[in-house]
Formats: structure tokens, C-alpha cells, sequence
């Protein structure tokens, strides 16, 4: 049996309509898991579900849009993924945003709490509502997407770095608490991918140079790079990584 090995396992992906989350989905269906593929907007949702489906020859991925900016529909999305797969084996929090890129003192309060709340809060609810049902099986592993961001200090991404920081401490306290129930969390902290998320970075001919010029490997990422670690860190390979951050950057944070 391959330590990669996920079947039977389901697995829970927010923000996995496209970009990260989708490579994940599509990777963890590939290998066995069944997976929940959720954003804001259902068709999006859907055309994910089914291009996974397609891809692996069977249903392993099913659809259920949510908000993670409102408490009822974080509730709403946990309660119909038991319903649909049994219980989550495997919480993947990829979902994020950034409004505002510049100095912090010309972000507008709205957009500061909008980020605490999108790329903290909603991470938070969402371990509290699973972490019940993994102690009941003495087993689980929750993974939450950070970024380098949340390892260093920037002049136009303060908030969302601020954030990044805080999930991967985030992980740090399930595992302080929980490991002893065989539950596992981690984080991954990429550097910057090739996703529409990050698009106004990598577009960016200015902050692409800047980025290349720190970076080893001369390239930024891409999506299944990450898909990989979170194969690991979901399966039997990743058993006893508890409260770590993978960095998966190419390099750039050790220049």
C-alpha cells in the first residue's frame, strides 16, 4: 500500500474551485480520496466537481458552494459534507483574500477586518467544527494554506501577511493540543504560484523581477507543487508531522 494512498479518505477544500485548492482536489481524487470542492459560486464549483470526475474515471468529487465570510454557510458546508461522505477525514482551508495591496496606513479598516475575518476567522470556525469529530475517531489531519507572507514582513501585503502569520500559529496550537488524539495540523506556506489569486503579483513585471532576483530556482511555482505536500501531509506518509509549515518557494526565502 502506497504511503500516499487516500482512498476512502474525504477530504473537505475550501476555495478549491481553481487555483491551489483545485490542484489539491485534483490530486487527492487522483489518489483516491473523495473530495468536497467548495467556493462562492456554484457553477465554478461544479465545473471543478466535474472536470475532477472526468479526470479520474468516477465520482470522487461533489460539489457544495459556500461563503467562508459567513458563519451559517461554514456551518451549512461541514453539516452537508457528513451528510454526503460520512465524516471529514481531512479539513484543507485554502481559502483566502486580498483587497488591498499598499501602505497599511491607507487601508481602509473595512477591508483590514475583511481579511482577519476571510483568512483567520473562517479558518478557525472551520477546525472547531471538524476537530470534534476527528477526537471521537482519534484521528484527522487539517492543513491549512499560509504563505511565506506570514514569515516575513512586506511595504504592500502588511494585512494579508499579518494573517498568513497567524494561521500558521494557528496550526502550531491544534497540534499543542490535540496531537494527543492523533490529530495532526500543519501549514503550507507557498511563494508565489501562478494562480489568478496571486495574478496581480506575477503580472507584475516590476514585483516578478524582484521576486526571480531572490528566488533560486529562478521561476515561480505552480499549483500542483503545492497539490503535493498536502498529498503528503493528508496521507499515511505524513502521519508524524504535527504543527510544522512547509515552505514551498523555489528557494526565495533563503537568499
Amino acid at each position: 500500500m502506497s504511503l500516499f494512498n487516500l482512498k476512502n479518505k474525504s477530504i473537505l477544500i475550501t476555495g478549491s474551485s481553481r487555483g491551489i485548492g483545485k490542484a489539491i482536489a485534483m490530486q487527492c481524487a487522483v489518489h483516491g480520496a473523495n473530495v468536497i470542492i467548495s467556493s462562492r459560486k456554484a457553477d465554478a464549483c461544479d465545473a471543478t466537481a466535474n472536470e475532477i470526475n472526468k479526470h479520474v474515471g468516477s465520482n470522487k468529487a461533489f460539489a457544495i458552494p459556500a461563503s467562508i465570510s459567513e458563519t451559517e454557510q461554514l456551518e451549512y458546508l461541514v453539516k452537508k459534507t457528513i451528510e454526503k461522505l460520512g465524516q471529514i477525514d481531512v479539513l484543507v482551508c485554502n481559502a483566502a483574500t486580498n483587497p488591498f495591496m499598499g501602505s497599511m496606513l491607507d487601508m481602509p479598516i473595512e477591508k483590514f477586518d475583511k481579511v482577519m475575518s476571510n483568512n483567520i476567522k473562517s479558518n478557525q470556525i472551520l477546525c472547531n467544527l471538524v476537530l470534534p469529530g476527528m477526537v471521537e475517531r482519534s484521528d484527522g489531519s487539517i492543513i491549512i494554506i499560509s504563505s511565506i507572507g506570514g514569515l516575513k514582513g512586506s511595504n504592500i501585503l502588511g494585512a494579508y501577511n499579518i494573517s498568513k502569520a497567524a494561521d500558521i500559529m494557528m496550526v502550531k496550537n491544534i497540534a499543542a493540543e490535540f496531537g494527543k488524539n492523533n490529530i495532526r495540523a500543519n501549514s503550507i506556506a507557498p511563494g508565489l504560484i501562478k494562480t489568478d489569486f496571486a495574478k496581480a503579483l506575477w503580472e507584475n513585471p516590476d514585483i516578478l523581477k524582484a521576486v526571480l532576483g531572490n528566488t533560486p530556482m529562478q521561476r515561480i511555482g505552480e499549483p500542483d507543487e503545492i497539490a503535493g505536500v498536502a498529498v503528503m501531509l493528508a496521507s499515511k506518509a505524513g502521519e508524524y508531522i504535527n504543527g510544522q509549515t512547509i515552505v514551498i518557494d523555489g528557494g526565495t526565502t533563503i537568499v
